[in-house]
């Protein structure tokens, strides 16, 4: 029976690279090779923060500020140099129901997420995910004004049909 041989994973130390000085040369490191990677694959590489960025946004419980699927939908739309009523057009949608999708005035359908995500080389349902957490945040702006709501509980409306 063999057995699996460990190898030790060599990560730097941030503060000892501050320490020592090196934070410019590393900075000039990245810089110098980032400038020798293709158009194509500094693309990827923005398509591929983005959708960082919106998996950051779902799983965090604090916002700085509400993103909506617009927010990002803009965020990829400037990556790859196209404007909404493109995208409308590649859609084959008008643009001003496209925009009430991206604006959650209409909830996300399945055609336009598949749409969206096959263009943007996202998972489907990282959108819905984007919509539920909006739901979700909307929800709990709700529960602060629980006072208004009181008037639906069932049991006010069961016991005055049994005090009738």
């Amino acid at each position: 029976m063999k057995t699996a041989r460990k190898t030790k994973t060599k990560e730097t130390d941030a503060n000892r690279i501050r320490e020592t000085g090196k934070v410019s040369k590393l900075r000039e490191h990245i810089l110098t090779e980032s400038a020798k990677q293709s158009r194509e694959r500094k693309l990827r590489n923005e398509l591929l923060a983005i959708r960082y960025q919106m998996e950051d946004y779902i799983e965090r419980d604090a916002h700085e500020r509400r993103m909506s699927v617009l927010d990002f939908v803009k965020l990829y739309l400037k990556a790859l140099s196209i404007s909404q009523r493109e995208l409308a057009d590649i859609f084959e949608m008008q643009d001003s129901n496209l925009y009430k999708y991206f604006t959650g005035e209409r909830k996300l359908n399945s055609d336009l997420v598949m749409k969206l995500s096959h263009f943007l080389h996202t998972p489907p349902e990282l959108w819905y995910y984007l919509q539920v957490k909006n739901e979700l945040l909307d929800l709990a702006g709700e529960k602060e004004k629980i006072r208004k709501y009181r008037k639906y509980d069932y049991q006010k409306v069961v016991l005055q049909k049994a005090d009738s």
